[in-house]
């Protein structure tokens, strides 16, 4: 199926009044793939029914994205455009939404040397560094959706034409989001309610320690004292509730980024900026990758491990039942939006603030010294399957079983 005209605005106006909550008078940022623009110009629609200001779209073009790393002079890779990171910022300081459509085609940069790739990003990541801080202290509201591509549909259903692995994928956004409901938006409002009470009953055990084991793991993961769990809506600066991620079906925290140690094994491919890591596996201690082997997409993950000294530190720690519907649909999506929500995962790199008491309020130093990890980079990656237990140590030193063959014991 492609999307009707009906299922595109049910679809824009979630983005807008579930994703980031539009505001009256306020600045809505649009990114997205040029593919998507019937979508982008629903939501510009949506965002202006809801009062919205301006509503400003950043396009891109993977295909310029792939001609620069194969033709451009290596120094052209390092460098960021200012103006540009500089714009970002203004918009955040000015209480804008984010809104980004994010498809990538997982095959992209196959061929691309990964030294390339990772100058590139780099230098992008820190000439927005000061944006993204906005975000992940959620002090704007912000959100990622996907939409269907022909390159990204190929690689999900490679099997298919490619117009019928276009409309398979369709189908699989639409269930995930939640757009088949009679009404869409009060069942966000429900799967919201049902994320909190899980997100309570984790605070409430103020668990020290998390001991992970399944095939190829063995892993232990302190947290910090102070950690916070989250999951589903989130408050922004001014108190408006937004959904970061569409689909959601995970419950996260913060990890003490110098106690973790032990070996953790991957359940599914990593998407890493246009290139996949597959079959890898990571070994800790003392908080820091140690040792990693990878099946595919050695380098690529080589490089992402020595962005920054932060890199190959875990920044986020993620709970997500095996018997969940994006789990259930048995496809590997090549999207981490996606399938880092059918999976239990973890984060190498930067930590969230939010996920500490108080931490927005924290300066760097006072952040790390509470454990938490400061990178470049956030990369998610899948460690859940149906053999994967999990254990939580109470402060008073008890263990009891958090997860049980891949599914929720508590």
């Amino acid at each position: 199926m492609i999307l009707s005209a009906k299922q595109l605005d049910h679809y824009a106006e979630l983005a807008v009044k579930v994703g980031v909550n539009v505001q009256s008078g306020q600045t809505v940022v649009i990114m997205a793939p040029i593919a998507a623009a019937n979508l982008v110009r629903r939501i510009a629609a949506s965002a202006y029914e809801a009062g919205a200001r301006h509503v400003h779209v950043e396009y891109n073009d993977e295909e310029l994205s792939l001609i620069k790393y194969r033709l451009a002079p290596e120094e052209a890779l390092g460098e960021y455009p200012m103006w540009r990171a500089r714009s970002m910022e203004e918009y955040a300081e000015n209480g804008a939404a984010f809104i980004q459509i994010y498809a990538p085609n997982p095959d992209l940069l196959d061929g691309v040397d990964a030294s390339r790739i990772s100058t590139a990003t780099r230098a992008a990541a820190q000439a927005l560094s000061k944006y993204r801080a906005y975000l992940m202290n959620h002090t704007n509201s912000w959100t990622l959706i996907s939409y269907a591509t022909p390159e990204w549909a190929a690689k999900v259903f490679p099997g298919l034409a490619v117009d019928e692995a276009v409309s398979k994928l369709w189908e699989k956004i639409i269930d995930a989001t939640r757009l088949n409901a009679e009404d869409p938006i009060q069942a966000w409002k429900k799967h919201n309610e049902t994320l909190l009470q899980k997100v309570e009953q984790l605070n409430a055990k103020r668990y020290k320690q998390l001991r992970y084991e399944g095939p190829g793991t063995s892993l232990t993961v302190d947290l910090p004292e102070h950690h916070v769990w989250l999951g589903g809506a989130k408050g922004n600066g001014e108190g408006n509730l937004f959904n970061p991620n569409m689909p959601t079906e995970e419950v996260f925290t913060m990890p003490h980024k110098d106690s973790v140690n032990g070996t953790v094994r991957s359940t599914k491919p990593l998407n890493y900026n246009g290139q996949v890591i597959d079959g890898f596996s990571l070994t800790f201690k003392n908080g820091k990758v140690i040792d990693f082997t990878a099946e595919q997409g050695a380098d690529a993950l080589t490089k992402m491990l020595e962005t920054d000294e932060g890199a190959g530190s875990l920044g986020e720690i993620a709970l997500v039942p095996h018997d969940s519907p994006i789990s259930n649909s048995n496809i590997i999506f090549y999207n981490t939006l996606f399938d880092e929500n059918a999976s239990c995962h973890l984060a190498l790199g930067q930590a969230y603030p939010v996920n500490l008491d108080g931490g927005p309020e924290m300066k760097p130093e006072e952040l790390a010294a509470h454990g938490a990890n400061r990178s470049l980079i956030h990369v998610d990656f899948m460690i859940g399957s149906a053999d994967l237990n999990i254990d939580g140590v109470t402060p008073d030193g008890k263990t009891e079983a958090i997860f049980r063959n891949g599914n929720w014991a508590i």
